[in-house]
C-alpha cells in the first residue's frame, strides 16, 4: 500500500509577513510586498522596484557564524525551515535522523556572494576571494547546512529547475516519502536574486514590469495591461510526514500532499509553449498521481506571473485539461501581491493553497481591472472569496520549460 504524505508545518520568509498569520490575512486582504529597491542605488536600471525581504536580520534567529557562511538565499531558507519546524510541533531530537531529510529548490542559489566576490577579485585579485565562495554559492548550500544545523542524515537533496524548483523538490519529497525512504522531509524552495545582475539580467531578458511610478500595481496577473513580472525573493518551506507517523504524534495536519507531476515544453529556453501543451500534460499526470479527476479540484493556485505570454498559455492549458470545469474553478495568482520569488515561488505558493484548505478562504487576484479576452476564467478578482476547498491545484512553470504541477487535499 502506498505511504501517504501530509503537510504538518509550514515556514516563510518573504516580502509580506513571516509570521503565517500575518501573510494569510495580508493575501486575503489583497496587500501588496512591493515597493521601491533599497538593497542597492537603481538609478542606473529601467526597473528600480521589486519584493525585497523587508527590515531583515538573520542574526535574529541564526548565530553570527552561521549568518557570516550562508549566502542572503541561504539564509533564507534556513529561518523558513527553523519556522516550518516549530509550526509542526515535531521534535527532531526524538527521531531517527536517518529517516529524516531535505529537499529544497532553487533556481539561482548564491548570487550575492558571486557578485560580492567577484569584485573583491577585480579589485585585489584572486587572492581576495573568501574561501567561503563555493560553499555559500552552490544551490545545495541551502539543504546541506539545513541538514548540519539540524543534525538530519537522510536524504539531501538540491533541485535548479528555475521557478519550478520548489515544486519539482516537493514532489521529490512526496515520493521519498511514499517509497518508504524517508518519514519526514523538509522540503520548498528559496531565491535571493535581488542584485544588480539579477535585475539587469531579468531587464535585458525584457521579463519585468516597467511600472516604476506604481509598483504596488506591476504584477497583475492575466489582465489586459499586464506587462511582465516583478523580481521578488524569499523562501517556502513545508515539513512533509508520513499519515501514520504524524498521526502517532498527534500532529496537527494543513492537507494531503496527493500528486505531482513534471514535464518539459522543448519549446524555447525563456517562452512557454504558446498552446501550453506541456503544462496541460503536467496537470493530467498530477492528477493521474492524486487519483482524483478533473472535477474533484475546486481551486487552482495559478503560476500566474503576470506576463503576456505566459497568463495566456497557462489559461489555454487549464482550459485543456479541466473542459466544461475550468469555468467552475476558482483560480488566483499569489505572486499578484508577493511577485515573482523565481525558485522560491512553488514553495510560498504551496503554502497558500494549503491555508485556502484549511480556512476555507481563497486569496484573490490583485490588480486584476480590465479583463484581458484571452483570459476569461475566474480568477478572484480583487476580492478574497469564502469556498469549501477539498482539492486544490498549484503549478510551477519555469524558464527552459519546466513544468511541475502539484496536487494537495483536505485529509480524509
Amino acid at each position: 500500500m502506498t505511504r501517504r504524505v501530509v503537510i504538518t508545518g509550514m515556514g516563510t520568509v518573504n516580502p509580506l509577513s513571516s509570521d503565517l498569520k500575518v501573510l494569510w490575512s495580508d493575501l486575503c486582504a489583497g496587500r501588496s510586498g512591493i515597493a521601491p529597491i533599497t538593497q542597492f542605488d537603481t538609478t542606473p536600471f529601467k526597473v528600480r522596484f521589486a519584493g525585497e525581504v523587508k527590515n531583515f536580520t538573520p542574526e535574529d534567529y541564526l548565530d553570527p557564524k552561521s549568518v557570516k557562511r550562508l549566502d542572503r538565499f541561504a539564509q533564507f531558507a534556513m529561518i523558513a525551515a527553523l519556522f516550518a519546524v516549530k509550526d509542526s510541533g515535531i521534535e527532531l531530537s526524538a527521531e531517527d535522523t536517518y529517516r529524516c531529510g531535505v529537499a529544497l529548490g532553487s533556481g539561482i542559489g548564491g548570487l550575492n556572494e558571486y557578485e560580492d566576490q567577484h569584485t573583491r577579485f577585480i579589485e585585489g585579485g584572486p587572492g581576495k576571494i573568501s574561501p567561503f565562495t563555493i560553499p555559500k554559492m552552490m544551490v545545495n548550500a541551502a539543504p546541506g547546512n539545513i541538514s548540519i544545523q539540524l543534525g538530519i542524515c537522510g536524504p539531501n537533496t538540491a533541485v535548479a529547475t528555475a521557478c519550478a524548483s520548489a515544486a519539482n523538490a516537493i514532489g521529490e519529497a512526496m515520493r521519498t516519502i511514499r517509497y518508504g525512504d524517508a518519514d519526514i522531509m523538509i522540503t520548498g524552495g528559496c531565491e535571493a536574486a535581488i542584485t544588480p545582475m539579477g535585475l539587469g539580467g531579468f531587464i535585458s531578458a525584457r521579463a519585468l514590469s516597467m511600472r516604476n511610478d506604481e509598483p504596488t500595481l506591476a504584477s497583475r496577473p492575466f489582465d489586459r495591461d499586464r506587462d511582465g513580472f516583478v523580481l521578488s525573493e524569499g523562501a517556502g518551506l513545508l515539513v512533509l510526514e508520513e499519515l501514520e507517523h504524524a498521526r502517532r504524534r498527534g500532529a496537527r495536519v494543513y492537507a494531503e500532499v496527493l500528486g505531482c507531476a513534471s514535464t518539459a515544453d522543448a519549446h524555447n529556453i525563456t517562452a512557454p509553449h504558446p498552446e501550453g501543451s506541456g503544462a496541460a500534460t503536467a496537470m493530467r499526470l498530477a492528477l493521474k498521481d492524486a487519483r482524483l479527476n478533473p472535477d474533484d479540484i475546486q481551486y487552482v493556485n495559478a503560476h500566474g506571473t503576470s506576463t503576456p505570454l505566459g497568463d495566456e498559455a497557462e489559461t489555454r492549458a487549464i482550459k485543456q485539461v479541466f473542459g466544461n470545469h475550468a469555468r467552475k474553478l476558482a483560480i488566483s495568482s499569489t505572486k499578484s501581491m508577493l511577485g515573482h520569488l523565481l525558485g522560491a515561488s512553488g514553495g510560498v505558493e504551496l503554502i497558500a493553497a494549503a491555508l485556502s484548505i484549511k480556512t476555507g478562504v481563497i486569496h484573490p487576484t490583485t490588480n486584476l481591472d480590465n479583463a484581458d479576452p484571452a483570459c476569461d476564467l475566474d480568477y478572484v478578482p480583487n476580492t478574497a472569496r469564502e469556498s469549501r476547498v477539498r482539492n486544490a491545484l498549484s503549478n510551477s512553470f519555469g524558464f527552459g520549460g519546466h513544468n511541475c504541477s502539484l496536487v494537495i487535499g483536505a485529509l480524509s
